[in-house]
């Protein structure tokens, strides 16, 4: 395989990871949200066979295998089991329009090349792009924590933005394979608290919008 091909099918997989990140910036129903977050994480697990095949780091497979399973199909499906026991299928409401949302999520891809581009001047030009590509995916998930006001969505934002330093885990060279398998056990162990935090905040609130939750800051039980 040469080498033009091998560089523009890594660019292709890893834009593939970003452009998921602006879906979920712009999808509004939850159901949505959760299903262009599984095609992110089958994107990531994509992005991780690739890196493996690459970098000659048998490894990796392993990486996509664990993103494949646990959050291209585990996660999702205990999302969308959340969202039916929680009866949660109405529009979301966002602290931002998806307008401005979008906007500031290009302005964050350009800041991310900014920043990383002049700081890996001496890695390899794949490496390099692969990292701000990451950057941007990490930026993203931060920014649909910001402007999402309903708990779960923000949850997603949370497992998109650690998509991001997954993926700029893969592309860089070396990384040992206890650090894919303690994302993983994290990304699980997470999962389970912020059903029971779900569920707690229903039971207590009937919302999970945390707009609700502002009349009963600093409020003692």
């Amino acid at each position: 395989m040469t080498a033009t091909l091998t560089y523009d099918l890594a660019h292709l997989i890893g834009a593939t990871v970003l452009m998921m990140g602006f879906a979920l910036l712009y999808q509004r129903r939850v159901s949505s949200v959760i299903r262009i977050y599984a095609l992110q994480a089958l994107a990531l697990a994509a992005a991780a066979a690739w890196q493996a095949y690459i970098q000659d780091a048998p490894h990796l497979y392993l990486t996509a295998a664990i993103a494949l399973v646990f959050k291209a199909i585990i996660v999702p499906l205990a999302l969308s089991w959340l969202v039916r026991r929680l009866g949660m299928h109405r529009t979301i409401e966002t602290a931002l329009g998806i307008g401005p949302t979008l906007v500031i999520g290009v302005g964050l891809v350009a800041l991310s090349i900014l920043l990383v581009l002049p700081v890996t001047e001496g890695a390899a030009a794949l490496a390099r792009e692969s990292l701000a590509l990451a950057m941007s995916v990490l930026l993203l998930g931060l920014l649909m924590m910001i402007t999402r006001r309903n708990a779960v969505t923000q949850v997603i934002g949370f497992m998109a933005l650690e998509n991001g330093l997954l993926l700029a885990a893969v592309s860089a060279q070396g990384m040992p394979l206890v650090v894919e398998i303690s994302v993983a056990f994290a990304v699980l162990v997470a999962m389970i608290l912020f059903g029971i935090f779900f569920f707690r905040i229903r039971e207590r609130f009937d919302s999970l919008d945390v707009e609700t939750l502002d009349p009963y800051r600093g409020d003692r039980p």
